[in-house]
């Protein structure tokens, strides 16, 4: 597999809104910037990519139209994957694998953390009908150019085909790595540091914030076959959910960081099942995120009345 290095100099398209992606990057050197409509009078910026990180792999994993335009800022030096060479890739270089799992868990927290923010802000806008309640968030909407243009943001909430093509690969495949639980056995709980991934074999897996308390709810519910629990293995951070088994007999396949490498040997559909679902759900933050803020300046007006 040749893996092309390129240069771009300051200002330079790398990707474009809306062309078809059919290769992914790494960036090697210098830093990179995120738009939606550039180039044009509602033109925002996103996000700032810094060296070592990949962009662009959106589009492939999932086969959707990219997203956004990605333009350099200063010189830079990326490596170029065509999409029919990323299981060659990631076969020469396995230990990528958990660095491009942890580049969507880190825009997955980062975006999470943003639409939370911006879902205080609109409850509080929807009380009031007013800005002032939640000064902080509308100044940092100001100062990134993302709030005063919602209302030009072009939204689209995300397909799930490619998620679902994905698990019926998986489902065809046995494991030996599985267990299975008795109905009301919880799995992991919420504070506990997530040190592994699950996939659901058979039976259902139910998500909880909250759980056992007065205020508990459901987040979700996790059936065959369907990945849980990636995000607390990707951060090995403490988990804000608890996951409960809802069907007795449910078979769960456990997986651990270090399993990912072979995994990828002896079974590369799963870990592109893990990808897709792990796109999928950035889409999907991302789509509740801007949504909240385009409600947002639909009944505030603008951050200047």
């Amino acid at each position: 597999m040749s893996m092309a290095e390129k240069t771009f100099s300051s200002g330079e398209v790398i990707i474009r809104e809306g062309d078809k992606g059919n290769t992914f990057f790494q960036l090697l050197e210098g830093k990179v910037a995120v738009f939606q409509n550039y180039g044009k009078a509602d033109e925002v910026q996103v996000a700032i990519i810094e060296q070592g990180q990949y962009f662009g792999e959106m589009a492939v994993i999932e086969n959707y139209p990219r997203s956004s335009t990605v333009v350099a800022e200063g010189d830079v030096k990326v490596a170029e994957i065509a999409a029919e060479e990323l299981n060659e890739y990631i076969a020469q270089n396995p230990d990528k694998i958990l660095s491009i799992m942890k580049v969507f868990g880190n825009r997955i927290t980062s975006m999470t953390a943003d639409y939370n923010e911006a879902k205080k802000a609109l409850d509080e806008a929807r009380k009031a009908n007013s800005n002032s309640k939640y000064e902080g968030f509308f100044m940092s909407m100001i100062n990134q150019s993302m709030f005063l243009n919602a209302k030009n943001m072009r939204l689209e909430r995300p397909s799930a085909e490619a998620l679902r093509e994905a698990a019926d690969a998986v489902s065809k495949q046995k494991t030996d790595n599985a267990e299975t639980y008795p109905y009301g056995t919880i799995i992991y709980k919420e504070g506990e540091v997530g040190k592994y991934m699950y996939i659901v074999r058979s039976g259902r897996v139910c998500i909880y914030g909250n759980y056992g308390a007065n205020n508990e709810f459901k987040i979700a519910d996790a059936e065959p076959v369907a990945c849980f629990g990636e995000m607390g293995m990707l951060s090995g951070e403490a988990r804000n959910e608890t996951a409960v088994v809802e069907i007795s007999d449910t078979q769960v396949e456990i997986i651990r960081p270090e399993d990912l490498e072979n995994l990828f040997k002896t079974s590369p559909a799963k870990i592109d099942m893990i990808l897709k679902n792990l796109s999928y759900r950035l889409r999907s933050i991302t789509y509740e995120y801007f949504k909240a803020c385009q409600e947002i300046y639909e009944l505030t007006g603008s951050v200047e009345s």
